[in-house]
């Protein structure tokens, strides 16, 4: 006898609120338990999904946590080495002119070693999107002060918190960037409440889009906690993000085409 299904197990689609893209692969994530990577990967791949473009899509991922990306995405990836992941898809790109390309790389890859990449590559204004995750530290590899580090700030290369006189001043490498002739959309996000979320994924979804126009580097800024690095709880990391990061990495657009304002 065939099992009896009643209407409280079928889930219609009209009153799905949520539901997990498919572009995930089915593979629990690694990150610890409160970091924003499974969420900046889901606006990632829910952006791919709805643009229908999961055929046409590459990603590059070069080392530290955004390392693990190609672990979870379910499109085309290559690895980079550490901090070269911008020139590996300007090299994609010019190949795939047709592809849209992405990095997604953390500050201490983006700001740090890569800081020579990531500068030539806004400044000659390659057609790529640059997904950057911020957590002022080296989350993989130990917690570490990054050149995101905030002053003050403790890590385990800087026990005592960073020193401005010896250790030097933290770099805004977005605001750097928003001031090349080679980026056409630059904008600092986060994702550490739904209105954030939501925020992020529309920026994403710009710079995605933007590929379609030819016209440049879009750069897309993700203010994150790492509270393994820090030694805190995640609600407090959070916490400790909007007090202390937020002032120092204000969320928000710093450089939006004109046409798009």
């Amino acid at each position: 006898m065939a099992e009896k299904i009643t209407t409280n197990d079928i889930v219609k689609e009209e009153n799905l609120v949520f539901r997990k893209t498919p572009l995930f692969i089915d593979k629990p994530l690694s990150y610890c338990p409160g970091c924003g990577h499974g969420v900046a990967h889901r606006l990632v791949l829910e952006t791919i999904e709805e643009m229908g473009i999961q055929s046409e899509t590459i990603g590059v991922a070069p080392v530290g946590c955004s390392v693990l990306a190609y672990e979870f995405m379910d499109i085309d990836m290559q690895q980079a080495a550490h901090g070269r992941a911008p020139a590996l898809a300007t090299a994609i790109k010019r190949l795939h002119p047709e592809k849209f390309v992405f990095t997604y790389q953390g500050d201490g890859d983006l700001a740090a070693i890569g800081t020579a990449e990531t500068i030539h590559a806004c400044n000659r204004g390659e057609n790529i999107t640059i997904i950057f995750i911020n957590n002022g530290i080296y989350g993989m590899t130990g917690g570490q002060m990054a050149p995101t580090t905030l002053p003050g700030m403790k890590s385990s290369t800087s026990p005592y918190g960073r020193d401005i006189k010896t250790m030097g001043n933290p770099l805004k490498i977005t605001e750097l960037v928003a001031q090349l002739p080679g980026t056409y959309y630059v904008t600092r996000q986060a994702v550490h409440t739904p209105g954030a979320v939501r925020k992020a994924k529309k920026a994403i979804r710009m710079a995605f889009e933007n590929q379609k126009l030819n016209k440049g580097v879009s750069f897309v800024e993700i203010v994150s906690n790492c509270n393994s690095g820090w030694k805190m709880e995640p609600v407090q990391a959070n916490e400790w993000m909007v007090e202390n990061m937020f002032p120092f990495f204000p969320l928000g657009d710093i450089k939006v085409p004109a046409e798009q304002k």
